[in-house]
């Protein structure tokens, strides 16, 4: 992935809608992004490059989808490391920004939208859940802590 001049970048993020611009500079972003990266045990080196990748995603650089396959490429992350990163990122980051980045990847919004339901998986409806154990009919019982009443 080339690493793009800041004279690149400015015109695409004049560009962004509002919530994607307020994303961008976050701290809350910031934050987030370094506890992910602290969490699974990136170096200081590598967290940077996490954020300008999050951040390209967010500028209609690089697709949602790529994100691990970056990750994995240019900081040379294992396959589970790249994966458990892009997952967190993607709910805590991209998740809420779902709406902007399905309009600005217009073409790559069905792969984002396969990673996004892949944190969230389908429930069952409750008629097709069956118990792990069956149940047997209960029998009422005497109440040995109970004392006579004279």
């Amino acid at each position: 992935m080339p690493d793009y001049p800041p004279e690149q970048l400015w015109p695409l993020y004049e560009k962004l809608p509002e919530d994607l611009k307020e994303t961008i500079f976050s701290e809350k972003t910031a934050d987030t992004i370094y506890d992910v990266c602290t969490r699974n045990g990136l170096e200081e080196e590598k967290i940077s490059e996490v954020a300008k990748y999050t951040g390209y995603v967010m500028l209609g650089l690089l697709p949602p989808d790529e994100f691990q396959k970056t990750l994995e490429e240019e900081l040379k992350l294992e396959n589970d490391l790249a994966k458990k990163v892009t997952l967190e990122i993607t709910s805590f980051v991209f998740f809420p920004l779902k709406e902007e980045l399905k309009a600005l990847y217009k073409a790559e919004a069905g792969p984002f939208k396969a990673e996004v339901s892949s944190i969230k998986p389908e429930v069952a409806p409750a008629s097709e859940i069956k118990p792990l154990v069956e149940e047997k009919p209960k029998e009422p019982r005497k109440d040995i802590y109970r004392e006579p009443i004279e």
